[in-house]
């Protein structure tokens, strides 16, 4: 049987009937553009909670005195604890894969759907259980969590009455494991549709390289979210049932001696940092491909390197899992290990650099159209860079016994992993939002958005990092060394306040212009931007199933701008393959 019979058979399986009834049809929906849609808004939501946190914490460091507080130290680090888990997992986890994923990984590669839409539906619902059980630690007595993020042991193992080592601690790590479920089951999802669903003609190294990064992406978190579940499990056993995984042996809480019988602390960490620095390659990856495919429209040029580019992202992928130890520096690991992780860390650089140096290759003497999708791009390519510099030396094991819980871990990781993928977020919405609501953004409220979120993060991120290199830690909701040695220091912090605010308020700007342009948006064409990718063949927004009944052929690689004798400036992947005379066959 034949390659092109056994994807016919594939699509016939899964087309399904388009519900009439509204449940059906916008909530309980298997319908992979509706679920990418539900999962944008899912992080629209927790995206504001999230930023709303930061000013609070932000405000309190900024009046912060001696003699008084806007926050106390159990409220400051609670506040900082959600901001962390909530911008990872519900905003740069779920956005990028989730929601962008889901709507344009099948159109991208010709299929009519996921592969299994009912689980495609419930790795929705189970993000929006966790997200929920999340947002509860908020109501119940003690509040949330004061771990931090990482919700390291013994303060996360440790079940009592004190303010946020209780009832919303072990809602955090139930909402943590119903996370890695629904993160599991995306992530088979859309493995096999790449695979399996592919259109005629669309062979692996014809794809789009936002598809290249989402499919890789969710190999990774097939990977590490499991290890992840593991050890969230093993630290509700602790917390509920009183093992001993994670919690040491005569370890003292209050005036009482807990009886444990020995744990190790760094069991979980190595269990979450074995999935944490993969994490950021599941918040980041997603963004590269995005930004890959903007870049190279807008640039009216083929990718520079399209192979390099494809081997590079893969290449972090395996990678990504060798280096979590350099997290654990200060573990007391021995130094010949620190030696081995310092080295795998440098050498990850090496495909992030080839990725980095192919999109200025992609921009050299291109025809840039300078639109609100392509500043963000290049603002993420900025953003990649300055990240990336801070953290070779945070990669470097003598270096990180310094910078370690200072405010320059803070500065690097906010600025690869958390602006960056925001950026790419961004860019993604202005690029696909003629596409899926068939209006227009805004461009000049677009462009606004961009000026003042540009400007605004770096006058947070870079004093951050000169704070770091002052010793200033992280984490604390007091600093009284800095009014008797370093009046430096209070200054630096009404800096970076007033810049997150302007940074926070040009978010609402974005959000205001994404509702508004729904209805009031200019109506946009099939392809407002010329693109060549399958996306741009459809209607807008898309049919139910995608393509009309119409499955295309693809002839063509996914960038082919400016090819030397086409009648016009791109070649349509469907296009005949006369029409790209000298055009790099794939």
């Amino acid at each position: 049987m034949s390659v092109a019979h056994d994807v016919e058979e594939e699509h016939e399986v899964h087309v399904h009937q388009e519900p009439k009834e509204f449940i059906w049809k916008y909530i309980f929906s298997t319908d992979h553009k509706v679920i990418g849609k539900q999962y944008f808004l899912l992080a629209i939501v927790a995206v504001v909670i999230g930023l709303g946190l930061s000013l609070a914490f932000r405000y309190h460091l900024a009046t912060y005195t001696p003699q008084g507080m806007f926050l106390n130290p159990d409220h400051y680090l609670q506040a900082v604890t959600m901001h962390g888990t909530i911008l990872v997992f519900m905003v740069l986890t779920t956005a990028p894969l989730g929601g962008f994923g889901n709507y344009f990984l099948p159109i991208q590669i010709g299929a009519v759907d996921m592969a299994f839409p009912r689980l495609n539906m419930l790795s929705f619902w189970l993000t929006l259980l966790s997200f929920l059980v999340l947002i509860a630690a908020f109501v119940v007595p003690g509040g949330p969590p004061v771990s931090g993020w990482t919700g390291y042991p013994p303060l996360s193992a440790i079940n009592s009455a004190t303010p946020g080592m209780g009832l919303g601690q072990t809602l955090w790590v139930g909402s943590i494991a119903i996370f890695c479920l629904a993160s599991l089951v995306g992530a088979i999802n859309f493995i096999v549709t790449t695979l399996d669903l592919r259109a005629r003609g669309m062979s692996l190294m014809r794809m789009p390289l936002s598809t290249w990064a989402w499919f890789i992406t969710a190999i990774i978190a097939l990977l590490s979210f499991a290890v992840l579940f593991a050890g969230g499990l093993l630290l509700i056993l602790d917390r509920e049932l009183g093992t001993s995984f994670y919690i040491p042996a005569g370890v003292v809480f209050g005036a009482k001696e807990l009886n444990h019988k020995g744990g190790s602390p760094l069991l979980y960490q190595h269990l979450f940092w074995f999935f944490g620095h993969p994490e950021v390659y599941i918040a980041i990856l997603p963004g590269m491909g995005i930004v890959s495919h903007i870049l190279a429209n807008f640039a009216r040029k083929p990718i520079f390197g399209y192979n390099a580019m494809v081997y590079a992202i893969a290449a972090i992928g395996v990678i990504g899992f060798f280096v979590w130890g350099h997290h654990m520096f200060q573990s007391g690991m021995s130094p010949y290990v620190a030696v081995a992780f310092s080295i795998l860390t440098m050498t990850i650089g090496v495909p992030s650099a080839i990725k980095t140096f192919n999109w200025l290759g992609t921009l050299w003497k291109g025809n840039i159209e300078f639109t609100s999708a392509m500043l963000f791009a290049l603002g993420f390519v900025s953003l990649f860079v300055s990240g990336g510099i801070s953290g070779i030396f945070l990669g470097q094991n003598a270096v990180d016994i310094y910078f370690h819980d200072t405010y320059f871990v803070v500065a690097h990781f906010h600025l690869i992993m958390g602006v960056a993928a925001m950026f790419s977020i961004a860019a993604g919405t202005y690029y696909w939002f003629p596409k899926m609501f068939g209006r227009y953004m805004n461009e000049p409220l677009g462009k606004l958005h961009f000026w003042l979120t540009f400007v605004s993060v770096y006058s947070v991120f870079i004093p951050m990092h000169i704070m770091g290199l002052w010793g200033h830690p992280r984490r604390y909701a007091g600093f009284e060394y800095a009014f008797l040695n370093d009046p430096m220091i209070p200054s630096m912090h009404n800096m970076i306040t007033a810049a997150a605010f302007v940074a926070v308020l040009a978010q609402l700007l974005f959000i205001f212009n994404y509702f508004w342009s729904m209805y009031k948006g200019a109506v946009a064409p099939e392809n407002p931007w010329n693109g060549t990718s399958l996306e741009w063949i459809t209607a807008s927004p898309p049919a139910f199933d995608n393509f009309g009944g119409k499955e295309p052929v693809v002839n063509h690689g996914a960038y082919e701008y400016s090819v030397p004798g086409a009648e016009k400036d791109y070649i349509m992947q469907t296009d005949p393959p006369e029409a790209a005379p000298h055009a790099a066959a794939h």
